[in-house]
């Protein structure tokens, strides 16, 4: 077992890493994904992730912590300790869709977060092979917590388009805007309509179908967000229940 040292060593950086600027405690308090595997980032036996990463009997390994810190904007310490959560969390080294599911559940008992759950993991799943790595996790975690506004929106676009043909019609919003409400329950206030979420993206769509085809492109959907703030503080909505 790690020495009391090590572990009162460990609890400082993994104190420091919550405080950081990029997971403020807001952030913490909003992200159910780092929630759930923060709260499993205890030392274990191994005190070098590196002798994790070659002698853990996982299916799949993540690639080397330098490629990952080039490719992300996390620190190296960071995604130690990213990595010893999932690892404790997902001992096979990767997350499939029931995993999701059964996280959302819990930080959403009071409504039906499944269907959620369900466009997120294939958000998450950029390679649609049914699994999410800790390289998955962690590419779309890094743009989600500390990436631009043009990067949040695009990850925002490809969660929207459920079918991934580069286009959003009104049927994929507005079965992710109800995904969401049915998730929310009895949490939202004032209690909803039914057509609510339709109204919603009614408005979202009047502004952003510039020409009228009846879907949005990226385009005309990073630019009416970014020159909406009604739009941006409606997406906040997404953004607090990643």
């Amino acid at each position: 077992m790690s020495s009391p040292v090590k572990r009162t060593q460990w609890d400082e950086e993994l104190t420091q890493f919550r405080q950081d600027h990029g997971l403020s405690k807001k952030v913490l308090l909003n992200c159910c994904l780092v929630r759930r595997i923060i709260s499993w980032a205890s030392p274990s036996k191994k005190d070098s992730i590196e002798d994790e990463l070659e002698l853990s009997a996982v299916r799949h390994r993540p690639e080397a912590l330098e490629q990952l810190e080039a490719q992300t904007r996390f620190s190296r310490k960071e995604l130690q300790i990213l990595y010893r959560g999932f690892k404790n969390e997902c001992p096979s080294g990767v997350v499939n869709e029931d995993t999701f599911k059964e996280i959302y559940a819990q930080f959403f008992p009071q409504g039906d977060a499944s269907t959620y759950a369900h466009f997120l993991f294939n958000a998450f799943d950029t390679d649609h092979n049914g699994s999410v790595s800790f390289e998955d996790f962690v590419m779309g975690l890094s743009i989600l917590l500390r990436g631009s506004v043009q990067e949040k929106l695009n990850w925002a676009f490809n969660l929207y388009d459920i079918n991934k043909d580069g286009y959003i019609t009104k049927e994929e919003m507005l079965d992710i805007i109800k995904s969401i409400y049915d998730m929310m329950g009895k949490c939202t206030y004032p209690i909803l309509k039914e057509e609510t979420p339709r109204q919603h993206v009614e408005i979202f769509f009047q502004k952003m179908d510039k020409n009228r085809d009846g879907v949005v492109t990226i385009d005309e959907f990073i630019d009416c967000c970014q020159n909406d703030e009604n739009i941006m503080r409606s997406m906040q909505l997404f953004e607090n229940v990643i």
